[in-house]
């Protein structure tokens, strides 16, 4: 039987500089909030950037990546990083569960709780949700990972959030047939509203239940990271196990929620991308029906600092930190492969994103935690076009 003994720290060269360095962003983050608070309606710009921030520390320290537990699952029948999603989601749907009963008691009616990503259901948003996993397993990451590993150094991050902008222009130029085709008809479904409250959260915690107690018959893997007993480097330095960062998403969504709005990193992409193609005259003149979906707004931003803006800038930032304390800020040099698979991959995403109103974190996370039907379906179509793009890829070489 093998020691669960905490190995003794030695502290690399630099690390007190790192720690310093990550000190200091933390503190410009804080003072940006305190000083955004004061003046006029800046409180919700404020609880943006700070939402963002711990949304960032927790995706960095856990390394919560839609594709990167689902590769582990796939490769080596790890079970772990699948178990911190499904976590995730079990801690969202029961607190927006609770906030839903305050807020609008009655499920029944016609009135969809505020915000609350719950999209249209049909051919087209199992379409987005292929492309989007896709784009994934082209690119290396969901576009929430690609936020994060911003933070990190990534060579490719910077290529595919590229893409995603050029994908949200292609999203915009086949809105209207693909809305007409099979968007305006489709039936927009929130399980609340036919099976209540409570058999809406008791099925989402039956299948997460039942899908967690399928992997955990599985055999672990040996943990490939010692255990330590010093409690700042099990915080800010070794990796975070799944399920924890998972609970803290699900806490950080319900709490976003409650004083903002739903989870979410593609708005602001979206409404600069839209911004930018109104600007060069690409669009149509108009977008039929787009405005009235709920989901990450692609709107078009009047001032420079918006709450998703501010989200996803905080997320970049307090990730950096984290990479740094932790000794994983690595930039390199990003080669023609990181190129080539960044756009291309970006294009993927950033137009299964605009179709399906949101990405693995709008449509899906906030989605499934709002109990809307559409998170599962872009969530199932995500996984698909994952494996299938993975498998295909390797096949011909193309992907490692």
């Amino acid at each position: 039987m093998t020691s669960s003994a905490a190995v003794p720290a030695v502290a690399p060269a630099g690390a007190g500089l790192r720690a310093g360095l990550s000190l200091t962003l933390a503190v410009l983050l804080a003072a940006s909030a305190w000083h955004l608070s004061g003046e006029a309606g800046g409180s919700r710009l404020a609880l943006s950037l700070v939402f963002g921030a711990l949304f960032g520390f927790v995706l960095q320290r856990s390394r919560f990546c839609f594709l990167c537990v689902w590769r582990d699952f796939l490769d080596h029948g790890d079970p772990r990083g699948v178990l911190g999603i499904l976590a995730a989601l079990a801690a969202g749907l029961s607190g927006y569960t609770v906030v839903f009963g305050a807020w609008l008691p009655d499920p029944s009616g016609t009135r969809l709780p505020p915000g609350a990503h719950i999209g249209p259901v049909g051919p087209v948003l199992a379409l987005a949700g292929l492309a989007f996993g896709a784009g994934m397993a082209v690119s290396g990451s969901c576009l929430s990972a690609h936020l994060y590993r911003l933070g990190e150094g990534s060579p490719t991050a910077p290529f595919a959030l590229t893409g995603a902008a050029l994908g949200f222009v292609l999203g915009f130029l086949t809105w209207n047939p693909l809305y007409l085709a099979g968007i305006a008809e489709a039936p927009v479904t929130w399980l609340p509203r036919h099976l209540g409250y409570a058999g809406s959260l008791a099925a989402g915690l039956a299948v997460l239940g039942g899908l967690a107690l399928g992997l955990l018959r599985r055999p672990l893997p040996p943990r490939s990271a010692p255990v330590t007993a010093d409690p700042l480097r099990a915080v800010f330095v070794a990796r975070w196990p799944t399920w924890l960062g998972g609970l803290a998403v699900g806490a950080i969504g319900t709490l976003a929620y409650l004083r903002l709005g739903p989870l979410g990193v593609t708005a602001e992409i979206g409404g600069r991308s839209r911004q930018a193609a109104a600007g060069l005259g690409l669009l149509p003149e108009r977008l039929e029906g787009l405005d009235g979906f709920r989901g990450c707004a692609t709107a078009l931003r009047d001032g420079l600092l918006t709450p998703n803006g501010l989200f996803v800038g905080g997320l970049v930032v307090a990730s950096f930190a984290a990479a740094l304390a932790a000794g994983q800020f690595q930039p390199a040099r990003p080669g023609r492969g990181h190129v080539l698979r960044g756009l291309a991959g970006g294009i993927l995403l950033g137009w299964g994103a605009m179709t399906g109103l949101g990405c693995s974190i709008g449509t899906l996370l906030s989605g499934i935690m709002a109990g809307a039907l559409s998170g599962w379906v872009f969530g199932i179509a995500m996984l698909v076009g994952i494996t299938v793009t993975l498998r295909l890829g390797r096949r011909s070489g193309l992907l490692a």
